[in-house]
């Protein structure tokens, strides 16, 4: 297969985020004519079809969406290649200082409350990082998805795996060394590792008698299917009866009375004194968070940074 040239992975990209030839031809300032030429001849490189056409658009076929993704990373690594040679020129004379544009992909929890500090101590040892930070829900490919289709170098992810019992300490490794392998749940390739746990708790209207007799409060969001496995062998925990869009809805509607409330640790930072927050035991569900990054910007200067100033968080 002959490699494909990075204005060709360029045109993918921009047709699978535009949504047809046309757009993508305004988006770059070609002609639809250059467009089409490409993607055809991407396709004959790749040996697949890329894009379904139609009258509404062109739409990535799952061979398209696999390329645009990878395309995606490696337009990336284009864009950092100059920055990382600056910084390797610059070592001999003092530590590498790191810059430019680095992406983060996080849900709202870990937005608020882990990545502010790290940002800060980042922003002290390295100005010339810009971060841009978007907050993603944690539903189907969730934050980690960004990393896998190119869209974040860095995600604050929910790592999956059965973990009971209180929170512990995650694993004592260097702020400096590698990530750890991918657990189960992630896309395929990427790199993880733990920053912290944080047990869930019951939360309710503060003074209710019988708060277990409330009404159920949740979100899509809220834990994965080992705590879901959890919760359905608890005889006192009834079906949600109101969904709520987020976890801070949540917390608000616990406090307005209107029900209870079993909420990661995280979560209940923003508590205020209308709730009370009760243990749920040494049995209690646990929810790992950790960063996700890919294998070729897991070794840059600015993903090492970062994740150096997230792990300094857990003491």
């Amino acid at each position: 297969m002959t490699e494909l040239a990075p204005q060709e992975l360029r045109v993918l990209v921009a047709v699978a985020e535009a949504g047809g030839f046309s757009a993508a031809a305004h988006r770059l300032g070609i002609t639809q004519s250059a467009v089409s030429h490409s993607v055809r001849g991407s396709e004959a490189k790749v040996g697949a079809v890329l894009f379904d056409r139609g009258r509404a658009g062109a739409s990535p076929t799952p061979a398209g969406e696999r390329a645009v993704a990878l395309g995606r990373r490696i337009l990336r690594l284009y864009e950092v290649l100059g920055a990382e040679a600056r910084a390797a020129g610059r070592a001999p004379a003092g530590p590498a200082a790191a810059e430019g544009v680095l992406r983060i992909a996080a849900f709202r929890s870990a937005a608020l409350h882990l990545l502010p500090p790290a940002l800060e101590r980042l922003a002290a040892r390295h100005p010339g990082i810009r971060p841009e930070v978007r907050v993603v829900r944690e539903l189907g490919p969730g934050t980690a998805g960004e990393v896998a289709a190119g869209r974040a170098d860095l995600a604050i992810a929910t790592l999956s795996g059965p973990v009971s019992g209180p929170p512990s300490a995650p694993p004592s490794d260097s702020p400096s060394g590698p990530p750890s392998g991918p657990p189960s749940g992630l896309p395929d390739g990427l790199l993880s590792g733990e920053l912290t746990r944080e047990a869930y708790s019951l939360v309710h209207p503060v003074g209710h008698p019988d708060p277990k007799a409330l009404p159920l409060l949740d979100w899509d969001e809220n834990c994965g299917s080992y705590t879901r496995d959890w919760w359905r062998a608890q005889d006192w925990i009834p079906r949600a009866t109101v969904k709520a869009e987020d976890d801070a809805m949540v917390l608000t509607m616990v406090g307005r009375g209107l029900g209870m409330a079993i909420l990661p640790e995280l979560s209940l930072r923003e508590a205020t004194d209308a709730v009370e927050i009760a243990g749920l035991g040494p049995e209690g569900p646990v929810r790992r968070v950790g960063y996700v990054t890919t294998p070729e910007l897991a070794s840059t200067v600015a993903v090492r940074a970062l994740i150096r100033e997230l792990r300094a968080e857990r003491g």
